[in-house]
């Protein structure tokens, strides 16, 4: 049977894991949770989940062989079209795996990917998407590998990278060229936009996706930035700047929010929005105090900050959605203080506006000490 590359049939999807160990296992199975929710943001329903426990991935298959055969019983068995690994899959695995399911298969870093590509709304996110999805095409430009093609349609085939079926590696190189003039371009505009804030004090919102960045920020700056109660649903970064009850011009910025296995091609091609952040005077780290692994998401954000070069900025714990948990008490982090907020009802917020307000005032003394 011959893969359908021309249907645009939502994804039903098998998402697939693979443990090293049976200690291992319960970690990989609420990574496939969160796969799941990413599943359902790219607009696919899933229909099982299964976890293999492996030393080491198959150099061929990443799984198993026997798990193949029985993934491939399975989609017939259960309707599906689609298998979805938690990891990141070489072009080898991926071909081989479609020969033999006789199905798409999709790894999370292009899960992300297309989720990226349908959220993006201005020009300068289309354009970090498009390159991050070309740098993850280029190794894998085959006959075989249609993942960015209208032909194909449904997950991966989302956004400014669809037409790159046929295009040679020269071709794709050369755009990814012409991708990050481009960009550099954008990043020196937005250094001059930066210079002519020198003088106010930056507060950038960050933290794990869908953690109530956006919820917080309209709350702080009276702004309408879309939210809702899936991933990713900040994609384009928004600056607001507020002078209303504070002793000098705030600028707050709210970012894309950040998730574990983020893929490295939209780290390094999102580097100019997230500039926002390192060259902030205060981080707002927002953490979902009902997250179960709360402890793991804050470690992640942290660990992404340090990507981007934003570790040494000084921050505050913000722990939202305290309506979700009553009896909620903040860990004591070293170096930085937590407040514990509901971004919907504004409980907490006071406290955390007479914390900037503080924080403004000291950071406009020493300005006008500088002059």
């Amino acid at each position: 049977m011959a893969i359908e590359y021309g249907k645009t049939d939502a994804e039903k999807a098998i998402l697939v894991g693979l443990a090293f160990n049976s200690r291992h296992r319960e970690d990989v199975a609420e990574s496939l949770q969160e796969l799941a929710r990413l599943t359902w943001s790219a607009g696919a329903s899933v229909v099982g989940t299964r976890i293999q426990v492996r030393p080491k991935p198959d150099p061929a298959f990443f799984v198993g062989k026997g798990l193949v055969g029985e993934l491939k019983e399975e989609l017939a068995l259960l309707g599906g079209n689609c298998i979805i690994l938690d990891d990141t899959l070489s072009p080898a695995q991926q071909r081989n795996l479609e020969a033999d399911l006789e199905a798409k298969v999709i790894d999370r870093p292009i899960l992300i990917l297309d989720i990226f590509a349908t959220r993006a709304r201005t020009s300068a996110a289309r354009l970090q998407v498009e390159l991050a999805q070309l740098e993850y095409t280029l190794p894998r430009l085959t006959g075989a590998w249609v993942h960015f093609s209208r032909q194909y349609g449904g997950i991966g085939a989302k956004g400014p990278g669809e037409t790159q079926l046929e295009i040679d590696r020269r071709q794709v190189r050369t755009k990814i060229a012409h991708l990050k003039m481009k960009l550099a371009k954008l990043s020196r505009q937005r250094a001059t936009q930066r210079k002519k804030r020198q003088q106010q004090f930056k507060v950038a919102l960050v933290g794990y996706t869908n953690a109530g960045k956006s919820t917080l920020f309209n709350l702080l700056t009276k702004a309408q930035v879309r939210t809702a109660d899936m991933l990713f649903t900040t994609l384009d970064s928004t600056t607001r700047v507020m002078s209303a009850g504070y002793p000098c011009n705030i600028v707050f910025s709210d970012t894309v929010g950040f998730i574990k296995k983020l893929p490295h091609q939209l780290v390094e091609s999102f580097k100019s929005t997230l500039e926002e952040v390192s060259l902030a005077d205060l981080l707002l780290h927002i953490a979902d105090c009902s997250d179960p692994n709360l402890e793991e998401r804050t470690a992640q954000t942290h660990q992404v900050l340090a990507e981007i070069g934003a570790d040494r900025v000084p921050y505050l714990m913000i722990y939202n959605k305290i309506d979700t948990v009553s009896d909620f008490v903040p860990s004591p982090n070293e170096g930085a203080k937590a407040f514990a907020v509901c971004a919907l009802d504004g409980r907490g917020i006071a406290a955390l506006q007479a914390e900037l307000i503080a924080r403004s005032s000291q950071f406009s003394n020493q300005k006008r000490h500088w002059r």
